[in-house]
């Protein structure tokens, strides 16, 4: 107990040590009359309307040094341990990895003060002031920017010059609720900007092909002893070279052509009906900027095209413009081959998948991609089987069309939408020392989303499963599905046939603060009710089947919830909510193995491997089977993560998980699982830990490292408590993974 408690108190002392060699390390490379800027300050003197200083934080133009998770600077420490001789390579890497000091520039602290006033002005606080107030202590300095907003001007009377009839007419009909300039409204800069935009926007959707919004501009007269403007919106009417004005005209489109910008080829290899159907600039109609984007937008997506580029020409005396779009294409068909390496718990193996892909399989930029799979483990620990391989081949294909594939749907919502209509078949044949393993899957899906919206949409409006066990061996029958004293109701119904027929709907938004991801799916109801139209056969246990299988019934849904609170460029706090809850019902009892829940791994509760936590306060008690136990009806995550960057691709984060599993109903195999009201926050598992990422832009590579805090699968306080009483053997997991975890 005394060499414990010595050796506590040495770690403690090393600990400040450090600190304090670190902090005092940070000016070793300031130069003399220089200061290092330590902290850098955005406040405000009042609570004023639209004035946000976290915000304004964005203007600063000089920060101090970047401190890891909002608190050490170890880069400037990093950098400081090295020497002066930058002869010597250690010295060099310590410079590259680290970051130098920053040091304070009043030229640059100067010329912030003035952008902040500036955006204070903009802001519609037309009398506002900023103090720079620095605080020196030693080699350091502290920065605090202080805002003085006082009082914000609003705008009394809003009147409009607009030197064109055609155009007043137009502007006219829009209603004065849809107009950003209106009695009472703060004098920003921000809003006469964006209703410059407004109208620019509404009258190149409406013809006016060469308007823009320099032709739009406002004269502002303050009132005397007051806060308020009046404001005229001018504009202006079109000139040429001439001294005399003209107005400004109105453009309808004569011509849209098709051109090839291959060079080895003469024509477009699209059907004409497919362009057409992308098309949004039409003959006959006005210009519009908005048909253009959409037109740029639908061209695009299409997975043949490589490059769009589209011009207009007007005709000498007239009103008429000729649309030309050029369509460069890919080519057609190509053929990858991707070997990778598996590790499945332990067990060490190797994949390969050949993968051929046409783009323009019927001239329609639909995209055929037909894959061949195959992957061998060699399986440890593994006694009483003929054989220890795992052995697996699959063959899929999917067919991608970029648009709705369905009767009864208008053109009109068809063009509206960004849409993809996709079949897809799959055979996979699994061999294992323990049994063998055929799954046959088809699928119809659609997914869409409008085209200027954070919302995507998914509909599985088919799919199907046909899952065959042709062999299972005979030490495994014997030991855990013919025994009828182990616990073996879970393990004998996921290792019989079965048949899933399924229909789905799924929903998300991502604004890039709030995320929110659901998805419902049913099985079974359809061949229910045919059972009992139909008299379908009734097995043993009293399912019906068919095609001679017992059919899988249930309700599952899923909704997960994301919030990302971002502190400044560097650090970035992320709430996740995930919840899961699927219930079996009609012909089944228990729910497929993958449709049931798992909690641990890499995406969930990082203080647990995958699949080894729960259900409730479940314990497992053998390995080769708990996989299957230690699953659930019901899921619950909870999760807190503090994100920073560190230096060059790296980047750290320390984490909180919260959740558990439980099963919706009582079985005899997975005492303690079951969800009960009142006891179900006493089962929920806490770990924490810490993460590095490795951020390469277009992909992520992650290992976190979770300690387990509180253990619901024990009782007594050591074991319960973990976080108090640690046990790296025990309460240790490492996860390794690709993207972040939500």
């Amino acid at each position: 107990m005394y060499f414990c408690t010595k050796m506590r108190y040495r770690i403690v002392i090393t600990l400040i040590s450090a600190i304090v060699l670190a902090s005092c390390s940070e000016t070793k490379y300031v130069p003399e009359g220089r200061y290092l800027l330590d902290k850098v300050k955005v406040v405000s003197d009042t609570k004023a309307q639209n004035v946000n200083p976290d915000e304004l934080r964005s203007l600063v133009r000089q920060r101090g040094n970047s401190r890891w998770f909002s608190a050490a600077k170890l880069p400037l420490a990093t950098y400081s341990l090295s020497g002066r001789d930058t002869t010597k390579w250690i010295n060099r890497m310590l410079r590259s990895i680290g970051e130098p000091p920053q040091l304070y520039d009043s030229a640059s602290t100067y010329q912030t003060a003035s952008d902040l006033l500036a955006q204070l002005q903009n802001l519609g606080y037309l009398r506002a002031s900023v103090d720079v107030l620095n605080k020196v202590k030693g080699k350091k300095v502290t920065t605090t920017y202080l805002l003085h907003p006082g009082k914000a001007y609003y705008l009394r009377n809003v009147s409009y010059d607009i030197q064109d009839s055609a155009i007043a007419a137009i502007l006219d009909s829009v209603p004065p609720e849809y107009r950003l300039l209106r009695t009472g409204v703060v004098f920003n800069v921000e809003n006469l900007d964006t209703e410059r935009k407004r109208m620019t926007q509404y009258l190149t959707n409406r013809g006016y092909y060469r308007f823009n919004k320099d032709f739009i501009s406002y004269r502002a007269d303050s009132v005397a002893d007051s806060q308020e403007i009046d404001l005229t919106v001018v504009l202006h009417p079109y000139r040429t070279n001439r001294e005399d004005s003209l107005p400004h005209r109105q453009y309808r489109i004569r011509n849209v052509n098709y051109l090839c910008g291959n060079p080895d080829e003469s024509k477009i290899p699209i059907r004409m009906s497919v362009l057409q159907s992308n098309t949004f600039v039409n003959k006959g109609e006005l210009y519009s900027a908005r048909a253009l984007q959409n037109t740029y937008n639908h061209l695009g997506r299409l997975g043949v095209v490589r490059y769009t580029n589209i011009s207009f020409h007007e005709n000498p005396d007239s009103l008429l413009l000729d649309c030309d779009i050029q369509l460069s294409t890919n080519k057609p068909s190509t053929i990858s081959f991707q070997p990778e390496g598996t590790n499945t718990a332990g067990d060490l193996g190797a994949a390969v998948s050949l993968t051929y892909q046409n783009r323009n399989l019927f001239h329609g930029s639909e995209n055929l991609s037909i894959e061949l799979r195959g992957a061998y483990e060699a399986i440890k620990g593994l006694e009483g089987y003929s054989n220890s391989n795992y052995f697996e081949l699959s063959a899929g294909a999917k067919l991608n069309f970029p648009r709705f594939i369905a009767p009864f749907l208008s053109s009109d919502f068809r063009r509206r939408m960004n849409a993809t209509s996709e079949v897809s078949v799959l055979y996979d044949m699994q061999n294992r020392p323990e049994f063998y393993r055929r799954v046959f899957s088809v699928g119809w899906h659609y997914k869409w989303n409008s085209q200027f919206s954070n919302s995507r949409y998914q509909l599985d409006l088919l799919d199907l499963n046909y899952i065959y066990m042709p062999w299972v061996s005979a030490t495994f029958r014997r030991e855990y599905l013919e025994d009828t004293n182990s616990r073996n109701s879970i393990l004998r119904y996921n290792y019989e046939n079965l048949f899933i027929m399924k229909i789905g709907f799924g929903y998300t938004y991502n604004n890039g603060v709030y995320a929110i991801k659901t998805n419902f799916e049913t099985a079974g109801n359809l061949l229910k009710a045919a059972s009992h139209l139909l008299n379908f056969h009734q097995n043993s246990e009293g399912q019906y089947t068919f095609l001679n299988l017992a059919y899988a019934q249930y309700a599952r849904a899923n909704f997960d919830f994301t919030r990302n609170i971002r502190f400044d460029y560097n650090n970035q706090l992320v709430f996740h909510v995930g919840l899961g809850i699927a219930y079996p019902y009609g012909n089944s009892r228990i729910l497929p193995f993958e449709k049931r829940y798992f909690s641990g791994g890499a995406n969930s509760v990082r203080g647990w491997s995958v699949r080894s936590l729960g259900p409730g306060k479940f314990v497992g008690h053998d390995g080769r089977i708990d996989f299957i136990n230690q699953t659930g009806d019901m899921k619950l995550d909870l999760n807190m993560e503090y994100r920073a960057f560190l230096f060059w691709k790296f980047h750290g984060a320390l984490f909180v998980d919260a959740g558990n599993i439980w099963t919706l109903r009582s079985y005899e195999e997975q005492p303690g699982g079951q969800f009960k009201i009142s006891e179900f926050w006493k089962e929920l598992a806490v770990s924490y830990g810490l993460g590095l990422r490795l951020n390469f832009d277009y992909f992520i590579v992650r290992f976190d490292m979770g300690m387990k805090a509180v253990n619901p699968a024990y009782e007594d306080s050591k074991g319960h408590f973990p976080i108090i009483h640690p046990k790296l053997s025990r309460d240790f997991a490492f996860h390794f993974a690709v993207g972040l975890p939500f």
